[in-house]
């Protein structure tokens, strides 16, 4: 009877520690992931993103999940957005979910200094966005793309009752937009429909050779649980409506970006640790190209360097073998047959 409840205990704990889910709902062909049941450490989170878009890690990544892709083309766009206060949502069947293991916070930092100093030149857009913690980060051309996006929660609730408002399209049900918490979750619904409109009115964003990142963080899912607990009709409503409004926005960026971004979705039930991460300005804007320089020099190569470097690989090889095999013929060349200077010379001394 002890030995079955050390067991009861020991599947409960490890149900437990694996409760939290990363959902890939949408990815291009490039990205390979397969399908099974590994978990990944919450810490990695940030290493599979980098993987997946070409750029290298400090420490190797030991999990089977994510193959091995095309070198030469990479997604366009990565967006990654971290759910809290629920370990699972019902999300699209035809996407993979691998189970998180010791979810602890997380940012996309290294991702975003990977994109700095590698594409400075190109100026790509990258987006980092808490709305509940009015906590934005906008670097190169998301200045000029999201200018108008709602990021206080003031011009969230000054936003939600406009007339393009998603409270005048999702069935809100047992939720009351005269609530303050209510609000806050719809808020962060209202920003992701933002996003993608105003990404529409800039397509020609998704066509350039630098790659987009995206990254979110939702809360107000877990405040409503906090208030109304998880068993009640607001937190079932909400998580539903949630489910719905990511399906939307992962379908509507794969197609700003024709079919080629990745929209990834990490829910959280609740993290192990508090994160600690400056503050930034809304509108700052660091030209990193170079960090590892006290200068500040740009890096020797751009997007272009495998190409080039491979031109120059291939011809090198070529030039190599073509002057090995010229050598190898004129050493063993008979100059009485092979020569037409020594055939009109030897006619010449016959004829005198």
């Amino acid at each position: 009877m002890a030995g079955l409840q050390t067991v009861v205990l020991v599947a409960v704990l490890v149900a437990g520690t694996f409760s939290d889910e990363l959902n890939i709902l949408k990815s291009p062909q490039s990205v390979t992931f397969r399908d099974g049941n590994w978990p990944i450490p919450g810490e990695r989170i940030p290493d599979v993103v980098s993987l997946s878009m070409g750029f290298s890690i400090e420490e190797d990544l030991s999990w089977p999940g994510l193959a091995a892709g095309n070198l030469f083309q990479r997604p366009r766009a990565t967006i990654l957005v971290t759910v809290k206060g629920v370990d699972k949502l019902t999300l699209s069947k035809n996407g993979l979910s691998y189970p998180v293991e010791d979810a602890v916070p997380f940012s996309l930092d290294s991702v975003a200094n990977s994109i700095h100093s590698i594409f400075s030149e190109e100026t790509p857009v990258v987006l980092q966005l808490a709305p509940s913690e009015e906590r934005v980060y906008m670097v190169g051309k998301a200045n000029a793309v999201f200018e108008d996006l709602s990021v206080t929660l003031r011009q969230l609730r000054n936003r939600l009752f406009q007339e393009s408002s998603v409270l005048n399209s999702l069935p809100l049900n047992s939720l009351n937009r005269n609530n303050e918490v209510d609000l806050l979750f719809l808020s962060e619904l209202q920003v992701l429909h933002d996003i993608s409109t105003l990404l529409s009115r800039h397509k020609h964003l998704a066509k350039d050779h630098s790659p987009d990142l995206y990254s979110l963080e939702l809360s107000g899912l877990d405040e409503i649980s906090k208030r109304y607990g998880e068993d009640s009709s607001q937190f079932k409503d909400a998580a539903q409506i949630l489910s719905d409004s990511l399906q939307q926005f992962a379908d509507e960026m794969s197609t700003i970006y024709g079919g080629n971004a990745m929209v990834e979705v990490v829910t959280v039930k609740s993290f192990d640790t508090p994160l600690i991460r400056k503050s930034r300005s809304i509108l700052e804007s660091p030209q990193i190209s170079n960090p590892g320089s006290p200068y500040n020099l740009a890096y020797d190569y751009n997007f272009n360097y495998a190409v080039v470097f491979n031109i120059v690989l291939w011809l090198m090889i070529g030039l190599a073998i073509a002057v090995i095999v010229i050598s190898y013929n004129l050493w063993n060349m008979d100059p009485g047959y092979d020569s037409i200077i020594y055939r009109m010379t030897n006619q010449k001394i016959r004829m005198d």
